[in-house]
């Protein structure tokens, strides 16, 4: 299968890291397979292997593998395929152990494939799969073996039929096979990025403060675009909310690039150019999907134009008096009164080696 997947919340939320990361994004394309009850660790090992080394032909040199710290039987089929012994380690639960999914459920342990981009991606002279988690190293496609049942009290007991489930995001593993180091540098996202530079200016990978602001907006104007498609618009609650922020937080960053609101037409249709031949949900919806988008950069465009004469005067006031840091009573004006949310009013002002009272905000919320 291939599931398109938002995820900009929860315990599993990488929002921060969009735009900061290679490869982190608020929407992906996750690639897989399942089992329930049929094949289970002795086929989709030896198939997975198969796969990524004949189909997609990576370099075996590059592949590594980690199991679950006492999962043997996997450790040996990999063996068994061809994986050297010291290409294989073994890891703790918080790594290659999945589940359950709430307080008591299926679960059970991971083999993980890893490729290495490069010892030029090292983060020191001992960089290794086995201690690092730098750029260097990316999983292209986790096995998840579900064979236990876990209950409330945390007692696990072996499922009576065993199941398989895979994933493998799909932008990871183009970046792989395309041979570059970012899912951004990929056919799926570089021509949305290109856009992006275009309207704005800039060019990219000169200078990181503005990269992290062009990959920001790349990434999240291909996920409000699949959003609307179905059937979320912007709200003050639940998914809608999730869609609101994402965009806003787009926005926020053409606003950093000097981009003029609104601006976001254009490389919406970068998103239906390349998506879609693949997703028809997409050129269906192309016109609300449009005029959704519009409204609210309308509405950011208000918002902006309301506080931005308060906050130069607080900026003002704050040069005059020496001070390097804004109270949370204002900044919560600014939000309150003008619709400023905070890490806006601290994207601004950071800009001017100003900070915020994060505590005085909270307080006065």
């Amino acid at each position: 299968t291939c599931q398109k997947c938002a995820r900009a919340g929860g315990k599993d939320s990488d929002i921060e890291n969009v735009g900061r990361t290679p490869r982190h994004h608020t929407f992906f394309e996750m690639l897989g397979n399942f089992s329930f009850g049929d094949y289970f660790k002795k086929e989709i090992i030896p198939w997975a292997w198969d796969f990524v080394t004949n189909y997609l032909e990576l370099d075996k040199d590059r592949l590594w593998i980690t199991v679950f710290e006492n999962d043997d039987e996997a450790f040996e089929i990999w063996e068994s395929v061809g994986v050297s012994k010291d290409r294989i380690l073994r890891k703790g639960k918080k790594d290659n152990f999945w589940g359950p999914p709430g307080a008591s459920g299926p679960c059970g342990p991971c083999s993980e494939i890893h490729y290495d981009l490069g010892e030029h991606l090292a983060c020191s002279d001992d960089c290794s799969i086995a201690t690092c988690e730098c750029d260097r190293w990316v999983e292209i496609w986790n096995l998840v073996f579900m064979q236990l049942f876990q209950d409330e009290d945390g007692n696990q007991k072996p499922l009576e039929k065993k199941n398989v489930d895979t994933g493998m995001g799909l932008e990871r593993i183009a970046m792989v096979c395309q041979g570059v180091e970012s899912t951004f540098e990929t056919d799926l996202l570089r021509p949305i990025l290109d856009k992006v530079c275009e309207l704005s200016g800039k060019e990219y990978k000169k200078d990181e403060k503005t990269d992290v602001s062009l990959r920001i907006i790349t990434d999240h104007a291909r996920c409000v675009s699949f959003m609307i498609a179905d059937g979320i618009l912007p709200s003050n609650e639940g998914r809608g909310y999730v869609l609101r922020m994402i965009l806003r937080r787009a926005l926020r960053h053409g606003f950093l690039l000097g981009l003029e609101l609104p601006f976001m037409q254009a490389i919406v249709e970068k998103v239906f150019e390349i998506y879609g031949s693949v997703y028809p949900e997409l050129i269906e919806n192309k016109q609300k999907i449009l005029e959704k988008i519009k409204i609210e950069e309308e509405k950011f465009k208000q918002t902006l134009q309301k506080g931005w004469g308060h906050i130069e005067s607080l900026i003002a006031d704050l040069k005059k008096e020496n001070k390097t840091q804004i109270s949370g009573e204002n900044a919560f004006k600014l939000y309150d009164t003008y619709g400023f949310p905070l890490d806006l009013t601290q994207m601004i002002l950071r800009d001017k080696n100003i900070d915020v009272d994060v505590a005085g905000f909270e307080k006065s919320m």
